[in-house]
């Protein structure tokens, strides 16, 4: 989602609350929740869960691995989860051509830099660089090229746009902000 007039481009970028990022942190609490609860009914002799009887299951090895995997899983449940609640990585992309300013704001994971804010000077922008990766996990990013500090992502690397719609975006924004596109 975006928003353009003559002088200003704002870009809302999307962070961690996704409908995929929803299933997968919902679907492994699940599972983890399930390996712990037929872990811990081998090691009590009770059923718990109706469809692994107890006695099918010995305690020592088949419980105990499963008990670590259940608790292993609700660990990396709990952080999707946490990434979902904070919405990591969502902000904007700022193109002020009145003020030539370019803003970069992101959320980060509560603490010191849990705001992440970048601001640079128009005239610092060289250029910007398409780089294209194709093969088997295919990966087109764009990057804003600047004349001190390098280069600066300007889409999610997990974003995977088709050629077309990168090369549009590129070329409209090197457009506003008059600056050479780089393919790479």
């Amino acid at each position: 989602m975006s928003w353009r007039s003559e002088r200003i481009w704002i870009e809302f970028i999307r962070g961690s609350r996704k409908i995929s990022n929803f299933c997968w942190a919902f679907i492994l609490f699940l599972g983890s929740l399930g390996f712990l609860l037929v872990g811990t009914s081998s090691y009590l002799g009770a059923d718990l869960i109706s469809l692994f009887p107890s006695q099918q299951i010995i305690f020592f090895p088949q419980g105990i691995v499963m008990s670590f995997y259940g608790i292993a899983g609700l660990f990396i449940s709990s952080y999707l989860w946490c990434t979902i609640l904070w919405n990591v990585g969502s902000g904007y992309d700022r193109f002020d051509r009145k003020e030539g300013i370019v803003c970069i704001f992101r959320w980060g994971f509560p603490g010191k830099n849990r705001r992440i804010f970048l601001r640079f000077l128009m005239k610092d922008i060289q250029s910007i660089r398409i780089e294209v990766k194709e093969g088997i996990y295919a990966r087109r990013v764009l990057y804003m090229e600047l004349r001190s500090q390098g280069a600066i992502p300007l889409t999610r690397t997990d974003k995977n746009l088709t050629p077309r719609e990168i090369e549009q975006k590129a070329a409209e924004l090197a457009y506003f902000l008059r600056v050479p596109i780089e393919v790479f």
